[in-house]
């Protein structure tokens, strides 16, 4: 017999399995145009993050949204949702490429910088999706 807190535990597992896989999601896809844009047109690289950030973004706040903290009680907040997405992801912009430039200025490589960036905002970003974004109603 599985007790409550063992069934708890489990959800929280697979959601942030769930979440991680978003994250990959958004890193992959980030990282693939990056280097599309930066190493093979030749794009200032903040240009290229830019647009690659974008695409990774809106492919996360789908997967997250709609998979890993899915609640019917959220399709009555998607403004609201939307909203806590967009603020927790422009801090992240602070954070990313100020990890980003600052280690390309002392002459680290942007897809280095990505992967520290990356380990900075995964565990971040999990609380604030799961106790703010897409917190669902006490209801």
């Amino acid at each position: 017999m599985v007790s409550a807190k063992q069934f708890l535990r489990h959800k929280l597992v697979i959601q942030f399995i769930e979440y991680l896989i978003g994250g990959g999601v958004y890193f992959w896809t980030g990282l693939v145009v990056f280097a599309i844009c930066y190493s093979g047109l030749h794009w200032y690289w903040l240009i290229a993050k830019m647009l690659a950030d974008i695409i990774g973004w809106t492919l996360n706040y789908t997967i997250q949204r709609y998979w890993a903290f899915n609640d019917k009680s959220l399709a009555k907040h998607e403004g609201r949702a939307r909203f806590r997405y967009i603020l927790i992801n422009s801090i992240d912009l602070v954070f990313d490429y100020g990890i980003v430039g600052g280690l390309k200025s002392v002459g680290v490589t942007p897809y280095i910088s990505f992967f520290v960036s990356a380990g900075f905002t995964t565990v971040w970003d999990y609380v604030w999706y799961r106790f703010w974004v897409f917190k669902p109603d006490a209801n």
